[in-house]
């Protein structure tokens, strides 16, 4: 096989989805940088597209309707539940929302802050997307004390090499530089907050980035950037 065959039939698997989870992340990464494998997934995609007209409509079982609607997010669950803030604590749920994609997971994380908010002053939120893929990784909140209190909640584990760590900054409008907000813990949640630093701003910058174990020798980021996101008012 030549090495266009091989491309071909990597970009290929990668529109089927029959690609394990590792090889299709490795493969996301690579598309910024790699623009005839970038060809070659659009050409499969529109090789592909016209496929799926050719299967037939099929009506859903009479046992499916009931199972979807028994998974909705009712109010009476919620109530059941223990109310939007036992929602908000689940991990599970979240990581569910990620791997709906960035627009569900913004829209839905809107709306459970939105109920969670219980002190005067605007809320914030923010999605910290991986920038290759656009994967959801993590999930800022700052709502409590107009935006004061701040936590950060992993919606899955980051994989950190060996001697490495990861390093939270934000960064205002006018500010001059991000500040560090420190090292955080693959996987764990942290609330940090933000006493010391100017009241947070629509379109803040927040990202994590992979630094030295013990952070960035400089005091700005030096690593490159594995999750990035603006703050958005929600409140």
């Amino acid at each position: 096989m030549t090495d266009n065959d091989d491309l071909q039939g990597l970009a290929g698997e990668y529109v089927l989805g029959t690609l394990p989870l590792d090889e299709r992340t490795a493969v996301a990464q690579r598309l910024a940088n790699e623009p005839a494998l970038r060809e070659a997934i659009d050409a499969w995609e529109q090789r592909l597209l016209p496929l799926t007209a050719l299967a037939p409509p099929q009506e859903p079982s009479s046992q499916l309707w009931p199972r979807i609607s028994a998974s909705l997010f009712t109010p009476e669950k919620v109530r059941q539940a223990g109310g939007w803030q036992a929602w908000w604590n689940n991990l599970a749920f979240w990581r569910i929302l990620a791997g709906g994609g960035l627009t569900a997971a913004l829209a839905l994380a809107v709306t459970l802050t939105l109920q969670t908010q219980d002190t005067t002053g605007p809320g914030y939120l923010v999605v910290l997307v991986a920038p290759q893929d656009k994967a959801a990784g993590w999930i800022v909140q700052a709502g409590s004390r107009g935006g004061r209190d701040l936590s950060l909640i992993p919606l899955g584990s980051t994989s950190v090499p060996q001697q490495k760590a990861l390093q939270f900054w934000t960064k205002g409008k006018d500010w001059g530089a991000p500040v560090s907000l420190g090292l955080v813990q693959p996987g764990q949640t942290v609330k940090m907050n933000l006493d010391k630093l100017p009241p947070l701003q629509a379109e803040q910058l927040f990202e994590i980035t992979l630094e030295p174990a013990t952070g960035s020798p400089t005091g700005r980021p030096t690593g490159p950037v594995l999750y990035i996101g603006r703050a958005v008012k929600v409140m």
